[in-house]
């Protein structure tokens, strides 16, 4: 659906509709959000009890991302033919599987394998959502709707911080997954019932499957599509590198921090995450184009990790100024999903935005399994890593988000354009 769409008219969706479509959406990509970085607060219990090395943390967390991102292609083609309902409804039957042996796993192996689980249960979570917004809702809006998705599914990345932190203390990590379980199972039937009741718009079905196929392979070819694509690689996997992952075990290697005191810590950064969706989110109008506040952003997100890698260890109050300063500015993505999915037409944007979202996945995973071996390098004492392990991890990420910006300039903007 492309930006020229503005004049296609769509029938007036009832506001109390409107507002159980979006709430129900938002509901079941918290779940994603919480799966995908609930390992950022228990790694160093998961270390301890599991005698993991930082490797294989790095390799735990970035599995999820690897699966999620590999489901794309496949999800796209369903999306297009069967609808995001169907798919959603099958995805969540795998995550609560994961979920449940993630809670049973008595070794590393079975963490990983309940990781894919969670990831391939995950990938329809913000995909889905999004399609059924561009059927729906006219382009204009769209923007506008993705940051309410993100900033509610953010909440999702606020429980997996302090929350998860205080659960994990009181009942167990083990316990809380559980409970986790039973929440995924309990927004699948909320899917079930609140969509059903409020789709109005049936996917296509007339497309062959070698059509569908091919469809890819139009996405592929469509203008601009690297640039985002490279963009996506580095916009997301910036905020997870802190929240999801090493944000936890750096503020207990390098400050002391306990469980409850890291989380909350990373709690901050994920609020801020959820305020900048809301800020971020109707950006585009704002600047008239999409590139500008993408542009502006990613510098911010950037800086944020260079004073992490340049000053290293800090004052607790510029620490939390750098953390939130992550969570805050890596929230136009929600631009950035924008912008991609401006580029497709109709009967490609569930293709197409699932290609961009592997980028997406893809370099979470991709920098969390290097970042890994990285930290590796350098030998634990007492089981910490030293300061000098995690500058290098901050500083790579930021001249991978300054390569990726670069690219992003050479991208073609149909808003600027119109």
């Amino acid at each position: 659906m492309t930006i020229n769409d503005a004049g296609v008219s769509r029938p007036a969706i009832p506001l109390a509709a409107s507002v159980a479509l979006v709430t129900t959406l938002g509901s079941i990509y918290m779940v994603s959000q919480f799966l995908r970085n609930s390992i950022g607060v228990i790694a160093p219990n998961l270390a301890a009890e599991l005698s993991m090395s930082a490797s294989e943390i790095g390799l735990l967390s970035s599995t999820f991302f690897f699966a999620f991102a590999a489901a794309q292609i496949p999800l796209g083609i369903a999306l297009d033919r069967y609808g995001p309902r169907a798919c959603m409804l099958v995805c969540s039957a795998i995550a609560v599987a994961g979920t449940i042996i993630f809670a049973l796993a008595e070794q590393p192996w079975a963490l990983i394998a309940a990781r894919v689980l969670m990831g391939l249960g995950s990938s329809c979570y913000l995909m889905a959502p999004l399609a059924l917004y561009a059927r729906r809702y006219a382009p204009d809006r769209f923007s506008m709707l993705v940051g309410l998705q993100l900033g509610l599914g953010s909440v999702g990345t606020l429980l997996a911080t302090a929350p998860l932190a205080l659960s994990a203390t009181a009942i167990g990590w083990r316990a809380t997954f559980m409970v986790v379980a039973a929440l995924v199972a309990l927004a699948g039937i909320l899917v079930a019932v609140v969509v059903r009741a409020d789709t109005t718009r049936e996917p296509h079905h007339d497309e062959t499957f070698r059509e569908s196929i091919a469809g890819i392979a139009d996405a592929l070819r469509t203008p601009s599509i690297l640039p985002l694509f490279l963009m996506q690689l580095a916009a997301y996997s910036s905020f997870v590198l802190i929240v999801g992952l090493w944000g936890g075990p750096y503020l207990t290697h390098i400050y002391g921090y306990d469980l409850p005191s890291r989380g909350e810590i990373l709690f901050l950064a994920a609020g801020a995450q959820i305020i900048g969706a809301m800020a971020w989110g109707p950006a585009d109008r704002l600047f008239g184009n999409y590139k500008t506040p993408v542009f502006i952003g990613t510098l911010l997100t950037a800086s944020s990790l260079a004073a992490l890698a340049i000053f290293g260890a800090m004052p607790v109050l510029w620490l939390i100024v750098c953390f939130v300063g992550v969570g805050f500015s890596s929230a136009y993505t929600s631009v950035l999903i924008a912008h991609g999915k401006s580029l497709f037409p109709p009967r490609l944007v569930g293709r197409g935005m699932t290609l961009l979202n592997m980028g997406t996945m893809g370099g979470v995973f991709f920098t969390q399994s290097i970042s890994g071996f990285v930290i590796d390098l350098f030998p634990a004492v007492n089981g910490a890593y030293p300061l000098t392990a995690y500058r290098i991890v901050f500083a790579i990420q930021v001249l991978f988000l300054i390569v990726a910006g670069l690219a992003y300039l050479r991208a073609r903007d149909p808003r600027r354009q119109s």
